[in-house]
């Protein structure tokens, strides 16, 4: 098990966002202009538009990445942030996966709640079924807690399918590796919390907890980068790290799974004992914890290896938590490095052969309100109010607000300084008390480019997302389909055909 160390030049240490990690002064000196050639920007999309045509190629390599928690609305400040770093207006620009040609909206409701969790949201994702909220690489007969309802009601993942096609399979993930969406991936549990034996006092039936299934039952994951360390390690050793910090989540059963991990060809790298660290948190000079970006093309560059192709999660994780913290400007960080990976991934791969889809689980109530000028701070308190619609207290409300959440300031308003506003942990207002965040349930956005792309179109349950993937990657459900489909013929049969036809016609001449 790598902890510390990461296989990466010195070169590409530098901090992903470190050209933008600027005081942001709250204005931007370009105007905006009377008169803009709006004309010319809407008949560039045009012509782009015109210019996409359906890749219906096999998908010999899939890589989908997911935005934990990565709502609409976030997307849309992300985007006007990075724009502002760039000294832009911001409005106007484009995040790199949003000029992927295709593009729809994804219904993220799970079985038995209007507004999902990540777990069921990730094995809708990953395997294929709308399952409860909260439970992990099950059908929908599994009872939430109950393990032994866990018996019979387990689904495979298209980590499993593209294994038993040959094709090697990694997960990635700013989050603990046994968490919620990468456990989708490999795990079957009643209940996502079920991470380590330690999170289990009580549960009988003997259900496995995630760490042990990873390892255990797994081991044909290739390439396995994230967190949560603390879950394999044995409660009688200190993590490297953080000594004795957590070890009452740690291992219970005096197992040490990253020393059964080395010995078999699975390769997990944990870099924190917990989830990994926020980008705005990171020193740059930091070789503890590798970035989103120098993990997902870590991982690429071994996967790609197996001529015959590969399947890999990429996770943007802490976006989610950000968010359930209602600190908004962590979250649009986190964002931007997720798509920094996207960018260096894209570079690394052939998309006439490469699905590449880009989506979230699940949204979360981030607003963008209140008439703001285009040049006003993203984080600031909103510029432009007219006498009679200020609040009767005096305070103004900012762009970024919350619908539910710890910022709920119980009545007790006060304005805020421009320092105190744009500081990494300024928590935005909500407009409901609650300790933490919740999800939203509106619908999240899609993003695709590659073989089959263009079938990510409209509007979809969350599943019909694997159901793209299988069938493009002609692998699972989609196996014996796409055969009678003939979409796996390869150029040696191809070949052949031409011979054997050639050959008949030969004959035929001779004949007559």
């Amino acid at each position: 098990m790598t902890i510390l160390k990461f296989l990466v030049s010195k070169e590409r240490l530098v901090h992903p966002l470190s050209a933008w990690n600027t005081p942001l002064t709250g204005v931007v000196d370009r105007e905006v202009k009377a008169q803009s050639p709006w004309g010319d920007i809407a008949q560039t999309e045009l012509d782009e538009a015109l210019r996409v045509t359906a890749n219906t190629n096999v998908a010999k390599n899939v890589i989908v990445f997911l935005g934990d928690g990565m709502s609409i609305s976030t997307v849309t400040a992300s985007r006007i942030l990075q724009g502002r770093l760039k000294a832009e207006l911001g409005e106007g620009n484009y995040l790199a996966f949003e000029k992927f040609p295709n593009s729809g909206l994804i219904k993220t409701y799970c079985n038995d709640q209007t507004t999902p969790d990540s777990a069921s949201t990730a094995t809708a994702i990953l395997c294929g079924v709308k399952t409860n909220a909260r439970t992990l690489g099950v059908k929908d007969s599994a009872v939430l807690g109950n393990c032994t309802s866990q018996a019979g009601n387990e689904v495979d993942s298209i980590l499993d399918w593209f294994h038993a096609d040959g094709r090697s399979t990694g997960i990635v993930t700013t989050a603990r590796i046994t968490h919620a969406t990468p456990g989708a991936g490999y795990a079957h549990s009643a209940d996502r919390v079920w991470e380590g034996d330690s999170e289990m006092e009580g549960v009988t039936g003997g259900c496995k907890d995630i760490a042990y299934q990873l390892v255990k039952e797994n081991q044909h994951i290739q390439v396995l980068f994230g967190g949560g360390r603390y879950y394999f390690l044995p409660n009688t050793t200190n993590d490297p790290k953080h000594g004795d910090k957590n070890v009452k989540k740690q291992r219970r059963d005096g197992l040490d799974l990253t020393k059964v991990c080395n010995t078999h060809t699975l390769s997990l790298c944990l870099f924190n004992d917990g989830h990994l660290s926020f980008e705005l948190d990171k020193d740059s000079d930091s070789t503890e914890e590798p970035s989103l970006a120098e993990m997902t093309e870590k991982a690429i560059r071994i996967l790609r290896k197996n001529p015959k192709g590969f399947f890999l999660l990429v996770e943007g994780a802490r976006i989610d938590s950000a968010h359930t913290d209602n600190n908004a400007k962590r979250a649009l960080y986190e964002t931007l490095a997720f798509e920094t990976a996207i960018r260096g991934a894209l570079e690394l791969v052939d998309t006439s052969n490469t699905l590449v889809s880009v989506t979230a689980d699940h949204s979360h109530s981030l607003l963008i309100s209140g008439y703001a000028s285009r040049h006003n701070s993203l984080f600031g308190y909103v510029d432009k109010v007219r006498a009679k619609y200020r609040p009767k207290d005096g305070v103004l409300w900012t762009t970024l607000l919350y619908g539910t959440g710890p910022g709920y300031d119980w009545g007790l308003r006060t304005n805020k300084t421009k320092q105190e506003l744009e500081s990494k942990d300024y928590i935005q207002a909500a407009a409901s008390p609650r300790s933490s965040g919740t999800h939203d349930g509106q619908d999240v956005a899609v993003y695709a480019r590659g073989p089959m792309s263009h079938l990510l179109t409209g509007v979809h349950e969350q599943h019909y997302i694997n159901y793209v993937m299988t069938y493009a990657a002609c692998v699972g459900r989609h196996k014996h389909k796409c055969m009678e489909e003939s979409r796996l013929i390869n150029s040696a049969t191809v070949e052949k055909y031409v011979l054997t036809l050639y050959g008949a016609v030969f004959a035929l001449r001779i004949l007559y």
